[in-house]
């Protein structure tokens, strides 16, 4: 991407509910500053993912990401909403930060799938906070 800024709104929907908070938030900021809002999802194989056992094919890792992701989606905005949905595979904070590089604005969930229960940032946000070339906006639920 290059250095001119787009009129977007990058926001991770993982399809936890402090995600969807967060694509709430962008949806509202959007319509005051007339940004497009671009939902985008990373999806990694599991820790402990092996061929072993009968395999999971690749593509259902990045179909499920995706299903997850159209899933939340609609049940934010509804179906045939005007959000861009983008899955990458990838760690969940690089993919952010790459398809941030240029945005006006990145939207994240406080915490979102994983990490301990109760922690007030994930370590998605908190290195999308420290390591991102635009504003960030962490929504908590």
């Amino acid at each position: 991407m290059d250095s001119t800024t787009e009129n977007v709104i990058i926001v991770g929907v993982d399809g936890s509910e402090p995600s969807r908070a967060a694509l709430r938030w962008a949806m509202r900021q959007a319509e005051h500053t007339g940004a497009a809002v671009r939902a985008v999802v990373a999806w990694e194989y599991p820790a402990f993912y092996s061929w072993e056992g009968g395999p999971m094919p690749p593509d259902d890792f990045q179909q499920a990401a995706e299903r997850n992701m159209h899933d939340a989606v609609d049940a934010v905005t509804g179906p045939g909403s005007a959000v861009e949905r983008v899955v990458v595979h990838g760690h969940s904070a690089q993919a952010l930060l790459e398809a941030a590089d240029g945005a006006e604005l990145l939207v994240v969930g406080s915490r979102g799938h994983g990490g301990f229960y109760r922690t007030l940032l994930g370590s998605v946000s908190q290195r999308c906070a420290v390591h991102a070339k635009c504003p960030v906006v962490i929504v908590r639920e």
